[in-house]
């Protein structure tokens, strides 16, 4: 086995961690555990909204469209993610929210890691 290297399924692992396939919130000693970048893999279904607006954002976003119809709401623009590859990226002090028109699978980047950012379950 090589140490240090990690093989998985973006779908499979995703599943299991709210989608998140990287970041600060990974086992510390895990491949996957980083303080500098997060990376998730969101499937979701025709309809699924973000519960609430992440408001105070100290963190860097790229959003990249894999499949699917995707809207990431900002303060006065909707941006519509329409063909496989359509991107945004969004910077420190922008709120946002985002809802899936179509099912779609979005890739998400954010940097850096930082805690406290989840919605609490209700």
């Amino acid at each position: 086995m090589v140490e240090n290297v990690y093989v998985g399924n973006a779908a499979v692992d995703a599943a299991g961690d709210l989608g998140w396939l990287l970041g600060h919130f990974k086992p510390v000693g895990d491949i996957r555990h980083s303080d500098d970048v997060e990376i998730k893999w969101g499937v979701h279904p025709r309809g699924d909204r973000r519960a609430r607006w992440a408001t105070e954002e100290k963190r860097t976003a790229l959003l990249v469209l894999i499949s699917g119809r995707f809207h990431v709401e900002l303060p006065g623009l909707d941006v519509v993610l329409t063909e496989q590859g359509d991107y945004i990226v969004w910077g420190h002090g922008v709120d946002h929210s985002w809802y899936a028109e179509e099912e779609s699978v979005v890739m998400t980047v954010r940097w850096p890691s930082i805690p406290g950012y989840a919605i609490p379950a209700d």
